[in-house]
């Protein structure tokens, strides 16, 4: 095989592999480095130039002229060093040029082998930067495989894995099955690319979106943030940048059409998509759609919520393992607890009416005066001051304040 032949079937077989031209170029230049390494046990002093185009393959091995070899690959005796080149001396550098045939029936066989997997390396780059740029777009492929841990989708001579925690809990998968996915993350291991894919990550969900939703996807509409109980319900927060466009309107679509484009996707997977709010109580109520507060006591602090329900409306506001209670607390951010109206009526204390001072009758009007003049109108008010800073009002002494405090004992026993 001369050197034309070699490289046009190394050009035809890359081309049924789908390999790149310009790539054939470094597959030939290692294979013969790696013929000249085995039969001479280095490569390093040889230059392989390879033009696909021309169909041209020099080889090129830089030896050292001696009086004796002893390193075949790496010397040449001075006596063939002449015939070549008459004016060569010892220690003169020497370029020998390898004819590829003298590699005989061992280029071809390894040359195949070589081939087939350098091709397969190239095929695996291949595949890992193309999922690689392709991370959080949505694919379809088809089920192949079905394992305890995995499910095994295919497009074309690409494997993608779907791990079960990736998927939807209640789906069920059948080889031959079309799937949708989001492409999650992808990683190069010994064995090749491991493209990992899911239908269970938040983004999947946005991306439906995205496909539904014109206004997403141009920008109008923006989707701030989403939390899922995959194949049970979702929350979205949206907002709409034109205020001509309602958000949440724009992204169930007429008559719901848009939404349940995602649902059915989705496997029947509730979708609650709400308007973003900067007033806590107003988000929160929201997020606990379908449900509707009575009242939220709310702790902006410890970003603690307390929500009062109905008591036929609490199995809707807590939602079916806690479900709907947990995804408004991750989506709002607050903790959010549920109690019936009932128990928060008979848990939590009425609030005492407050009194004045001058409505205790057992105070003497000059007792009154006396206290008012120290900024102590009210019961809570006294109960609240120190001894010692009643002792500061003018007039006021241990004796007088001993009486006042009887007083205000008495009338509240007999009140």
């Amino acid at each position: 095989m001369d050197k034309q032949d070699l490289i046009q079937s190394f050009s035809d077989i890359a081309k049924d592999k789908n390999v790149d031209r310009t790539e054939i170029g470094t597959i030939i230049e290692n294979l013969f480095k790696t013929l000249i390494e085995k039969k001479f046990g280095t490569s390093d002093n040889c230059d392989v130039i390879v033009n696909i185009e021309r169909g041209e393959l020099e080889i090129y091995q830089n030896k050292t002229v001696v009086d004796l070899v002893e390193i075949e690959g790496t010397e040449i005796s001075l006596h063939d060093a002449k015939k070549i080149e008459p004016s060569m001396e010892i220690g003169d550098p020497f370029i020998d040029v390898i004819d590829p045939a003298s590699f005989g029936r061992r280029l071809i066989i390894t040359a195949k082998q070589f081939l087939n997997g350098q091709i397969k390396d190239i095929e695996k780059k291949h595949t890992f930067e193309n999922y690689f740029n392709r991370v959080g777009e949505i694919i379809i492929g088809d089920i192949r495989q079905i394992n305890k841990d995995n499910i095994n989708v295919y497009i074309e001579q690409s494997e993608l894995r779907l791990p079960r925690s990736e998927c939807i809990p209640n789906e069920r998968y059948r080889r031959g099955d079309t799937i949708r996915a989001i492409v999650k993350s992808v990683e190069m291991k010994s064995n090749g690319p491991d493209i990992i894919i899911s239908r269970a990550d938040n983004k999947f969900l946005a991306k439906l979106f995205e496909m539904e939703v014109p206004e997403i996807e141009d920008g109008i509409i923006e989707i701030q943030k989403i939390t899922r109980a995959p194949g049970v319900r979702a929350k979205i927060i949206v907002v709409s940048h034109d205020r001509r466009i309602d958000a949440v309107g724009a992204c169930v679509g007429m008559r719901g059409s848009r939404i349940q484009s995602v649902v059915r996707e989705l496997n029947g997977e509730k979708i609650d998509v709400i308007n973003k709010s900067d007033q806590p109580e107003i988000l929160i109520s929201r997020a606990l759609s379908p449900a509707k507060p009575l009242n939220l006591y709310i702790d902006d602090n410890s970003k603690h919520c307390l929500a009062v329900f109905e008591d036929e409306e609490i199995d809707s506001g807590v939602g079916r393992n806690y479900n709907n209670l947990n995804l408004a607390s991750d989506l709002t951010g607050y903790k959010i607890e549920a109690v019936k109206k009932s128990e928060y009526e008979e848990n939590t204390p009425k609030k005492e009416k407050e009194i004045f001072i001058e409505q205790i009758s057992t105070l003497t009007e000059s007792m009154i005066k006396m206290l008012s003049s120290g900024n102590i109108d009210t019961l809570d008010q006294y109960k609240n001051t120190t001894k010692d800073d009643l002792l500061l009002i003018k007039g006021l002494g241990e004796k007088m304040l001993n009486s006042i405090s009887e007083r205000i004992d008495n009338y509240l026993n007999n009140s």
